[in-house]
């Protein structure tokens, strides 16, 4: 397992501002939950549809496991703990990590509303892994590699992994300029991020290949990406229709998107 000295500097810098960032937006959201603790509660398809790619994935990870109830999944960087909730409603054994103890205490809460109060939380820095070599069928991560030493965090998920684990990350995705400098330079709805927070690149997925060789991506939201600014309903399923027939017969325009789905097999 990697040791805290081995990291390098700026990264500890980098985490430290990561956790301050995410600790202020968890009590911030924790605000508004002590006044409205019903809001904790939420069904699987208030997760799984929020977006066109975390369907697909979630079904991705849990279609290698056919009895779930014999295997253990990994929440990693959990933030919410809403995919940690839906894994362990499908009938997984469940564990969420997550940098930020704010989040981790938000996602205890949240399991507990949801019925599922046996998932098991830390708070950690996730290129450090308090988990045992080979203990983990199969990883979740939603907006998480993008945060971290690759070379660091690829190792660490391939030493917990068992062999023929699979992980599966939603993430970010930087491979359209145009959609970079728009998210350099305009604001819109939802734009959180640390300052030196950035998408995943196409130079960054041969340091996961590195570690993993079995290694796939698919991409997700070409025209859909303008729901970014809160179009009607109609409108924004509409463009997703057309993603998702544009990418069905184009897969390589996912280049072009703006988030991908990268899945990591053990070998």
């Amino acid at each position: 397992m990697a040791e805290s000295s081995s990291l390098p500097e700026h990264l500890h810098d980098r985490l430290a501002e990561e956790a301050r960032f995410h600790d202020e937006q968890a009590a911030q959201r924790a605000a508004t939950f002590a006044k409205e603790p019903h809001r904790l509660a939420f069904s699987d398809a208030e997760y799984l549809d929020h977006e066109p790619w975390i369907r697909p994935a979630m079904q991705q990870l849990l279609g290698h496991f056919p009895d779930r109830t014999r295997c253990t999944l990994l929440d990693y960087g959990c933030g919410h703990g809403m995919a940690a909730v839906v894994m362990a409603r499908a009938g997984a054994r469940v564990w969420g990590c997550d940098l930020s103890a704010g989040y981790i205490r938000e996602a205890e809460q949240r399991a507990i509303a949801n019925g599922v109060p046996e998932i098991e939380w830390t708070a950690t820095d996730v290129h450090r892994l308090p988990y045992a070599d080979a203990s983990v069928d199969g990883i979740w991560g939603s907006a998480i590699l993008h945060h971290l030493d690759l070379s660091v965090a690829a190792t660490e998920l391939r030493r917990i992994l068992k062999p023929g684990g699979v992980a599966v990350f939603c993430e970010p995705w930087g491979g359209n300029p145009l959609l970079r400098l728009a998210r350099r330079r305009l604001p819109y709805p939802g734009k959180h991020r640390t300052a030196d927070e950035a998408p995943l690149m196409p130079a960054d997925l041969p340091k996961l290949r590195a570690i993993f060789p079995k290694l796939s991506v698919q991409g997700y939201q070409l025209f859909g990406m303008l729901r970014r600014l809160r179009l009607p309903g109609g409108i924004a399923r509409g463009l997703d229709r057309i993603d998702r027939g544009l990418l069905k017969i184009a897969p390589k325009c996912g280049h072009w998107g703006r988030y991908i789905v990268v899945t990591l097999v053990r070998d």
